[in-house]
């Protein structure tokens, strides 16, 4: 758009076209960013986002300029995404993947400085891992929460990564940052992740992204088994059917089905 005009768009919809951006962003953006995308008038792009930050459908991130999205924008995401035939579809795909790997499967979202479990299906085995939905798992020392990371820039991860404390949950964990940025560049270019023993002693999991219409990562698709039945090389052997399952959830988002 040509910037700085001024642009006859009603201001709800041009709220609507700042939350777009946002989401096609895929990242952490300044309102500037933004609106070298939509050309409104300096003082309305910020009012805009100061609108947004107000009513919890922005947050500021952790540089103080860049916003990612609020509480409520992510709620109203959920919401879409459970909506009863999706969700009905959704778990069809997770129970059939459970059932073919044997363990339990998960689908979890990123959620300000964690990931947060939103569905799975659980194996019947009487030896497994509880981590129920609304589990809340660190983003440093999980396959979801690493894959997630290695979607970030560079910039947006750099400042993650020293803005957070690089605790030792086990002794598996990666506690030195050059490292872990050496693990999310693996993770960047094999385009899966995986944890073993990292998070909690014992476990092994694996993960894959889900997409969204834009091809960014919106949440991740991930398995977890206890140490004695599974391992790493084990865990790889069930890439392709985890892919499968991957790109079916996201038929789901983008054609429904």
């Amino acid at each position: 758009m040509d910037g700085g005009r001024d642009d006859p768009i009603p201001t709800n919809l041009r709220l609507l076209l700042v939350l777009e951006e946002l989401a096609r962003a895929g990242g952490p953006v300044t309102p500037t960013e933004v609106n070298a995308e939509l050309g409104l008038p300096k003082p309305t792009i910020h009012r805009l986002f100061a609108t947004l930050e107000q009513e919890g459908f922005v947050q500021r991130d952790i540089d103080g300029r860049s916003y990612s999205p609020g509480a409520r924008l992510r709620s109203f995401a959920g919401n879409v995404l459970s909506s009863l035939r999706i969700r009905t579809a959704r778990q069809a795909i997770l129970q059939r993947l459970s059932n073919e790997i044997g363990e339990t499967c998960n689908i979890a979202l990123p959620d300000r400085d964690a990931m947060v479990y939103v569905d799975r299906a659980e194996t019947d085995w009487p030896l497994r891992i509880q981590l129920p939905i609304g589990t809340r798992v660190p983003f440093t020392c999980t396959a979801s929460g690493k894959l997630y990371l290695s979607s970030l820039d560079e910039r947006h991860l750099d400042q993650l990564l020293v803005a957070t404390r690089l605790e030792a949950r086990t002794s598996n964990t990666i506690t030195d940052r050059e490292a872990l940025a050496q693990e999310i560049a693996r993770i960047r270019a094999e385009g899966y992740a995986t944890d073993d023993g990292e998070f909690m002693d014992d476990m092994v999991a694996l993960a894959v992204p889900i997409y969204g219409p834009e091809g960014r990562l919106m949440a991740t698709l991930s398995f977890h088994a206890p140490a004695q039945r599974f391992d790493l090389e084990r865990a790889r052997t069930y890439l392709p059917q985890m892919l499968a399952a991957s790109n079916a959830l996201m038929r789901l988002v983008t054609d429904g089905g």
